[in-house]
């Protein structure tokens, strides 16, 4: 079980400068359910991410997922292999230099904070801090690695001895849960435990699904008539029950609309793209409310109706839906969000590439205006967006004399 409290990155794909995600709650007062308190910290139970297309949104998340598989997977690298790791390379510095992840999360009610700083060939620095109690304001090393070598510390049970096995291209992490150290296990499995998948190639994101529509059949269907997707009933099919991925059920009627009987669809063939879409992902949403996880989107919105979106947040922000306190992330297009009153100002973040096509990442709490003051709670934040006010826009060109002067050419 995680609970996200900070993303930072740093020198990866266009993030130049180190730029972080925060769910720690400002201290602003509107839409206090769409809180929890963590030991020291009131955490937000969903954060979105707004921004023009190539602006950097999916390259956050798609950092998040590079830390998170590199975690996973470094004890299995040859001491040839690379991390194959994308820095920024629109900086001449930048691109010779290593890149920068750390995360800071709550594993059950401990913070830990875990981080590196790694190129294609090696690892320059990793660290492992810990704040253990409640009321505690000074963290704990438990490791910490620069190119000089590995610091271990007696908090870290196990881990000493296990600096000489560390290769260059190694996570000392990640050596350490192959040499099952307890609690490096159990931290690399919380992280683990985050889930991230696309919004847009879903298609074969359904075997959570598949879980709960086999195990737990009476909640998932709960979920889709709550939804109201348009078809009375879902179920497997068939002997080899998922070649089809489900069948839907359709009242059939006659010609003064009475219900004369069920028609059985495949949904892959029959159903909406959105409908498909919600069928996919359906599993892990649940998955999340149930075991109190923290689930990553990219782009949550494609394909569904802004109501069905909303619906989907609504669920994170229910005290009754959401009692072990997942967490949703999300980037999206979907502007009616914002006018819909389903955030606070510390929840929504703006991705917005500068001169030099580095993202700038800052959430609408922190933005100044040009007369330097802070956004008003009251203020129309879909209207304020899409005039730019709050940057994070695309900028398109004049098109009108597009096909004439396309014309001239070609006389």
């Amino acid at each position: 079980m995680v609970n996200l409290i900070e993303f930072t990155v740093g020198n990866f794909l266009s993030f130049n400068e180190k730029k972080t995600l925060s769910m720690e709650a400002a201290s602003i007062r509107e839409l206090p359910e769409n809180t929890f308190v963590k030991g020291n910290c009131k955490l937000l139970k969903s954060a979105v991410v707004y921004g023009a297309n190539s602006s950097g949104k999916s390259n956050l998340i798609n950092a998040l997922k590079f830390m998170k598989e590199t975690i996973l997977n470094s004890s299995k690298l040859n001491s040839t292999d690379k991390f194959n790791v994308s820095p920024f390379l629109l900086n001449e510095e930048a691109a010779q230099s290593p890149s920068y992840f750390e995360i800071l999360f709550y594993h059950f009610d401990v913070r830990y904070r875990y981080g590196f700083e790694l190129d294609d060939d090696r690892v320059y620095a990793e660290w492992l801090y810990t704040l253990p109690a409640r009321g505690t304001k000074k963290e704990q090393l438990l490791f910490a690695r620069d190119l000089e070598g590995i610091a271990v510390s007696e908090l870290f049970n196990g881990a000493s001895g296990l600096e000489e096995r560390t290769r260059d291209n190694g996570l000392f992490l990640s050596v350490c849960d192959q040499f099952n150290v307890i609690l490096a296990g159990s931290l690399i499995r919380a992280i683990d435990s985050i889930v991230i998948v696309s919004g847009v190639d879903h298609k074969d994101l359904d075997s959570m699904t598949r879980v709960y529509m086999t195990s737990e059949t009476r909640l998932i269907k709960d979920f889709f008539r709550e939804l109201q997707l348009g078809f009375t009933d879902i179920r497997t099919s068939g002997e080899d029950k998922w070649q089809d991925k489900a069948l839907t059920t359709h009242n059939v009627y006659d010609g003064r609309g009475n219900i004369k009987g069920q028609h059985l669809f495949k949904i892959l063939e029959s159903e909406s793209a959105g409908t498909n879409k919600v069928y996919d992902l359906a599993g892990y949403l649940l998955y999340a409310l149930e075991f109190g996880l923290t689930i990553v989107i990219d782009e949550l919105d494609a394909k569904l109706h802004p109501l069905l979106t909303k619906k989907i947040i609504e669920m994170f922000h229910s005290e009754e839906v959401n009692p072990k306190d997942a967490q949703l992330i999300f980037a999206t297009h979907d502007t009616n969000l914002l006018g819909c009153d389903c955030f606070r100002r510390d929840q929504i973040w703006f991705a917005e590439k500068n001169k030099k096509e580095e993202t700038d990442l800052y959430s609408l709490v922190e933005f100044r205006n040009a007369e330097g003051t802070k956004v008003r709670n009251d203020r129309n934040y879909e209207k304020d967006y899409i005039e730019g006010r709050y940057g994070a826009i695309p900028f398109i060109g004049n098109f009108s004399n597009l096909m004439k002067d396309g014309k001239e050419k070609r006389d």
